[in-house]
């Protein structure tokens, strides 16, 4: 796959998540009917979901026909050697209650993993996005993200999930974490928290019980923003999951969420001489 097959497919990518977010710019701040539940009561699909999986199939179905697809709604269709990972509204809940942190998120793969992906937030009009071989944007100019190396001033997002007796490991999990960094942010969209991190409005992030579409998009676009993404084993903590965060604090951080002691830095040698005295309390 060279640069430019990248390209095209990140267009297609950008041009499905337009046309999702079309659909669900068209619905939001109105109440949905329609809404069901799905694995648990608090899990919800809207009208606004199938309609926003519904567009981006469209796109695909006129540019790559020939490409598989998995979707949140729509499950897995087609047999090509790429595959499009689509969560057309990650952040359901938010998008039901009117708070406008929500995104479609649409990644293509191949056997090695993201090819191309773009996380669009269409309240914010932000599009992130990535390929393999190129750099992480945020509409089209280039994106970081942070390059702390400190647990302790760390500013970490995670999510829960929907079942109710794994939210309470993670409640569990959240115990051990918060005292050992900043603060947590819980924004309720997974692809969307990636995004923040691979632009350096939080330092890192991780999350267990994630599905490909959480994922496929966000996890391409934090690597290529210089971050580190590190699939999280199923533990007593629950099942697999993701974690992304900098080269400086990610070995302290995956220790900690999996529940080992954090190695800690060894502590520098005092100041000698007049900077000694400088140093000291008056």
């Amino acid at each position: 796959m060279t640069a430019a097959d990248e390209q095209h497919l990140l267009g297609v990518a950008q041009a499905a998540a337009a046309a999702a977010a079309a659909e669900l710019l068209s619905r939001f701040g109105r109440r949905q009917a329609h809404v069901r539940s799905k694995s648990s009561p608090t899990d919800p699909v809207s009208d606004a979901d199938l309609a926003a999986e519904a567009a981006v199939r469209r796109v695909l179905a006129q540019r790559r026909p020939g490409d598989a697809i998995l979707g949140e709604e729509g499950g897995a269709t087609g047999d090509g050697d790429l595959r499009w990972v689509i969560d057309p509204l990650d952040g359901t809940v938010n998008f039901l209650f009117g708070i406008p942190q929500f995104a479609v998120s649409v990644a293509c793969e191949d056997a090695d993993g993201p090819l191309a992906a773009v996380v669009l937030d269409p309240v914010r009009d932000e599009a992130f996005a990535a390929t393999r071989s190129g750099e992480a944007t945020l509409n089209g100019a280039a994106i970081a993200g942070s390059d702390r190396a400190e647990l302790a001033t760390a500013l970490v997002a995670t999510g829960f999930a929907y079942d109710s007796g794994l939210r309470a490991r993670q409640a569990q999990l959240l115990l051990r974490v918060l005292p050992r960094v900043r603060d947590i942010r819980r924004a309720g969209a997974a692809a969307l928290d990636l995004a923040w991190c691979a632009c350096g409005r939080c330092d890192a992030y991780y999350e267990r019980g994630l599905k490909p579409w959480d994922w496929a998009a966000g996890s391409l676009i934090a690597a290529r923003a210089g971050l580190e993404v590190r699939e999280l084993g199923p533990g007593a903590d629950g099942p697999a999951g993701l974690l992304a965060a900098p080269p400086g604090l990610v070995d302290e951080l995956e220790e900690l969420v999996l529940g080992r002691t954090p190695r800690r830095p060894a502590p520098a040698a005092p100041p000698s001489g007049d900077l000694a005295a400088r140093d000291r309390d008056p």
